[in-house]
This record gives C-alpha cells, sequence and structure tokens, in this order.
C-alpha cells in the first residue's frame, strides 16, 4: 500500500460520494449505501487499511455495509490516495488528468497519450506500455516508455501487473461489459435528456474558468449496471469541438467496471450512426441498426 489513509478520511470521501450522488438524482440504494459505509468505517474501532493489508479486499467485503463496489474503492484510496468515483461525480475524471499525475507525463504528452491509443485507464495505460503501443505517441521513447512503466508498476501494484500480463489460460475471466445495445439507448436517453435541458448539472474543474455548471450528468440503473453519463469534456473533444457528442459512459457492477466512450461515426456505411468506440463491429452486429440522426447541437 502506498497510502496511509484513517478510517476518518475513508468515512469523509464516501459521505462525499453519496452527497454529490444524492443531488445529482442517484437512486436512493446507492446514496444509503455509501452513507451507511462512512457511518461504518468513521465508527468501526480498527484501521481499515489494516483489514486491507491482512486480508485484502475480500476482507472489506465481509465487514457491514462494506459491498464490492465499496471495497475496490477503499482499496483505490489506498493504491493512489484518490478515488475516480469522487473525480467523475465532481466533474474532474478525464484520463488526461489521470495520467498526468503519473511521474514522466505532464499535460501535453497526457492529451497525446489520449488522442493517440484511446486509452482511458492506468490500466489500459499500462497494456499499451508493454505491448509496445506507448512507444508509438511522439516524444515517447524507450527511456521515458520504462519510466512510465515503473510508475505505472508503482502506482497499480505489482498484482494488477502480474494479471494484465498473464497468457489468458492462466488469468481470471475477462470482465464483464454492458452490451452495445445497452449502452446506445443510454447514450440517446443522455443526449435526448441534454437537449431538453433535463439534467442535473455539475461544474467540471477542467477546461472551465468561469466554474459554471455546464455538464449534465445522468445516473440511472439499467439491466444491473450502474451507469454514469457525461458528455465528453477532454481536451481533444475540446480541440475538436466534439464535446457535446462524445459521450463517456461508466458502468460498474459487482466485479466489474469500466467506462467507454460514445461517438458519431464518421466514415463508411455507418457515417452519421452512434457507436461504441472500441466495439464498432458489435454494433454493426446488433440488432435494429438504427437510421442515421442529424448532428447534434454544438
Amino acid at each position: 500500500m502506498t497510502h496511509s489513509i484513517t478510517n476518518d478520511e475513508i468515512a469523509d470521501v464516501l459521505q462525499r460520494i453519496g452527497g454529490l450522488l444524492q443531488a445529482q438524482g442517484a437512486g436512493g440504494y446507492r446514496v444509503r449505501a455509501y452513507g451507511a459505509a462512512a457511518e461504518f468505517a468513521r465508527a468501526h474501532d480498527a484501521p481499515l487499511m489494516g483489514v486491507l493489508e491482512r486480508e485484502g479486499r475480500a476482507g472489506l467485503v465481509v465487514l457491514p455495509t462494506i459491498g464490492k463496489s465499496i471495497a475496490r474503492l477503499i482499496e483505490e484510496l489506498a493504491r493512489n490516495g484518490r478515488a475516480r468515483m469522487l473525480a467523475r461525480l465532481e466533474g474532474d475524471a478525464t484520463a488526461e488528468a489521470l495520467f498526468d499525475s503519473l511521474p514522466g507525463i505532464g499535460a501535453e504528452l497526457a492529451e497525446h497519450i489520449h488522442a493517440k491509443l484511446h486509452v482511458e485507464t492506468l490500466e489500459q495505460l499500462e497494456c499499451a506500455a508493454h505491448d509496445g503501443r506507448l512507444e508509438t505517441v511522439p516524444g515517447i521513447g524507450p527511456h521515458r516508455a520504462e519510466m512510465i512503466r515503473n510508475a505505472l508498476a508503482a502506482r497499480l501494484g505489482a498484482d494488477v501487473r502480474a494479471r494484465s500480463r498473464a497468457p489468458a489460460s492462466r488469468s481470471s475471466r475477462a470482465p464483464a461489459r454492458p452490451p452495445v445495445e445497452l449502452l446506445l439507448e443510454v447514450d440517446a436517453e443522455y443526449r435526448a435528456r441534454a437537449a431538453a435541458d433535463d439534467l442535473r448539472r455539475i461544474a467540471p474543474r477542467r477546461f472551465n474558468p468561469s466554474g459554471e455548471a455546464w455538464l449534465p450528468i445522468l445516473h440511472v440503473v439499467r439491466e444491473g449496471w450502474d451507469l454514469t453519463v457525461l458528455f465528453s469534456n477532454t481536451a481533444r473533444a475540446h480541440e475538436l469541438d466534439r464535446i457535446h457528442d462524445w459521450v463517456v459512459v461508466y458502468y460498474e457492477r459487482d466485479d466489474d467496471e469500466g467506462q467507454c466512450t460514445v461517438v458519431t461515426e464518421t466514415r463508411g456505411r455507418r457515417a452519421g450512426m452512434r457507436v461504441v468506440r472500441g466495439r464498432e463491429g458489435e454494433c454493426r452486429e446488433a440488432d435494429g441498426a438504427r437510421a442515421p440522426e442529424p448532428p447534434t447541437a454544438r
């Protein structure tokens, strides 16, 4: 573990998340879950970090009110000193900001990595660092790539590195992902409700010097997935004027979590249609392919 976090500090983060979920219209069960976990953490006699160090995430899950998602969040706090979910709810969860936090990667290089590789998480970046893709990014040679690999190993921990590089036959099952049909449905709902001004708005920290609450946010539960949906507030989206076209969907269910970006295809047979980036083949195969949509308002 790289960070020593007290129970009160864990409780503060959980309480902050619960309050933001409530303010943003998330389901009551999620609000109650984070509130109950915050109360438990604050009242628990033994340090939760000690439980995590001795027994791992499984030792946290068996505690009252600490389910799989919250145990994973506590482990992330211990490893990184930050919680991506809190950053997401505060409108500050961009891949560039995450990569910029690593030694050897500044703001400009973080933007180049995201634009070139379309990776969104540290785990995805680590895979790119080991399979050769990272060195295709301008400005990253063998020396800097090795520096980034070392920084990722320190941040993620040796266990994560081992899993990401293990042969498929020895690794655990592939993480589950929501079907593309569900992602496209939620994307359409989000954009329609955003256009109708029917969603709560948050004030992102990046690219928002006035502090305006302009970014619509949607929390929904579909087919057992907890989904959080926002427009992409990245440097690349601003540069290409695609803020109101690129939609980021964060998903979570039991041990599975991740994110994806839904965009309007600009080439080929599906030009003008919405696709899940990286899963275009599944979108082509999806039943009931929709007709091209008119351009969204900028």
